[in-house]
C-alpha cells in the first residue's frame, strides 16, 4: 500500500492530466488498512483511481471520453487483470442507468468535475482558446457543439447563458455582438468568439475572461449544471452507510449546487422547503466531513495551475 507524501502525489501524473489533490482523496476514501468499494464517476487519465488502488482499493471508473476509458485502461491494465478495477464508458450522470451497475453500492464515490489536461491540449477537442481551435467542446463527440450554439441560440439565450455560467455582467453586450458577426460570418473557431469578447467588452480583455466565457459554454454545450443537480442525491444513494462522497468543483454554480445538497443533507429535516409536513423522519441522511471546501495548496498550485480554481468537498452518509 503507498501512504502519500507530499511530493508523492507527483507519481500518478501523466501525459493525459495530473489529478488534483490527488493526496488528500486518496487518504480520505481509503484509509490504510481498508479494501473499499469506489466508483471514480469521472476516470480521464486514472490518476485518481491508480492511487486508490495502489492503497488496496477496489474501483470501477466511469468516463463519457472514448479516449479517456483507452488510456486509463492502458494505465491500470495490471490492476484490470486481477479483476479490482474495471472502466465504463458512459457519463457518469446516466450512472443509474447503467445495467453494469445495477444495484451497485460504494463506500466512497469521487466526482472530478473538471476536464483533464489532454482534453485542453487537443485543439480538435475545441475546448481550448488556442488560435485556429474549432468550436466543438463536446465531452463524448456527440450532441450539439459549441460553434452551433453560438450560431443558432437567439441572443436572449446567449445572455442567459454567459450571465449564468460565466458571472458576466455585460452578458447582453457579448450577445448581440455575437449576433451582429455571425449574420455576415458563422463562428467556428475560437478566434471567432475571442473576436467577439474583445468587441464588446474591450482590448483589455486576456486569458482570464476568454477562460471564463469559454469554461461557460463548455457547461452549456454538455449540460454539466443540470445532470449535476440531477445525479447528486443518486450518487449519495449509491453510498454504503459510512461512505464517503468527494466532489471536486472548478465552477461557482458547481462547488454552490455540491455545497447546498451536502449541507441539505446534514440536517435534521431535509424535506422540499415549501412542503407543508414533514415526512422523512426529522433524521439527518449524513454529516458533512469538510465545514469548509479543501483546496490546492501553493505547491500544488504551481506546479499544475489548473488546479488553482479547484474546490473539494466530502459528505459521510450516515451508518
Amino acid at each position: 500500500m503507498i501512504s502519500l507524501h507530499p511530493r508523492d502525489e507527483r507519481l500518478f501524473d501523466s501525459e493525459y492530466h495530473a489529478p488534483v489533490l490527488v493526496r488528500e482523496i486518496a487518504a480520505l476514501l481509503v484509509p490504510e488498512g481498508s479494501a473499499p468499494d469506489i466508483l471514480d464517476c469521472t476516470l480521464g487519465g486514472g490518476g485518481h483511481s491508480e492511487a486508490f488502488l495502489s492503497r488496496g482499493a477496489h474501483v470501477t471508473g466511469i468516463d463519457r471520453d472514448p479516449e479517456a476509458i483507452a488510456a486509463a485502461s492502458t494505465r491500470l491494465a495490471t490492476f484490470g487483470q486481477t479483476g479490482v478495477f474495471r472502466a465504463v464508458r458512459s457519463n457518469f450522470y446516466d450512472v443509474d442507468a447503467l445495467p453494469e451497475l445495477a444495484d451497485a453500492s460504494f463506500d466512497g464515490i469521487l466526482a472530478d468535475l473538471g476536464i483533464s489536461s489532454h482534453q485542453i491540449d487537443d485543439d480538435v477537442r475545441g475546448f481550448s482558446f488556442r488560435p485556429g481551435v474549432p468550436l466543438d467542446m463536446r465531452m463524448s463527440g456527440e450532441g450539439t457543439s459549441a460553434a452551433a450554439l453560438l450560431n443558432e441560440l437567439p441572443a436572449g439565450e446567449l445572455a442567459d447563458l454567459f450571465y449564468q455560467y460565466g458571472d458576466e455582467p455585460k452578458s447582453r453586450r457579448l450577445a448581440a455582438e455575437i449576433e451582429r458577426r455571425r449574420a455576415t460570418r458563422p463562428f467556428e473557431t475560437s478566434d471567432d468568439l475571442v473576436g467577439a469578447i474583445r468587441g464588446a467588452l474591450g482590448a483589455r480583455t486576456g486569458p482570464g475572461d476568454f477562460a471564463r466565457l469559454f469554461q461557460a459554454l463548455r457547461i452549456a454545450v454538455n449540460d454539466e449544471l443540470a445532470g449535476l443537480e440531477r445525479v447528486l442525491p443518486e450518487l449519495r444513494d449509491r453510498l454504503r452507510p459510512g461512505g464517503l462522497l468527494a466532489i471536486i468543483a472548478y465552477h461557482s454554480g458547481e462547488d454552490r449546487l455540491v455545497k447546498h445538497a451536502m449541507r441539505a443533507w446534514s440536517t435534521a429535516c431535509h424535506c422540499p422547503p415549501r412542503q407543508p409536513v414533514c415526512t422523512c423522519g426529522g433524521v439527518a441522511l449524513g454529516e458533512l466531513v469538510t465545514r469548509k471546501a479543501i483546496v490546492p495548496d501553493a505547491e500544488e498550485s504551481a506546479r499544475n495551475p489548473r488546479a488553482r480554481s479547484a474546490k473539494l468537498r466530502v459528505w459521510r452518509k450516515a451508518k
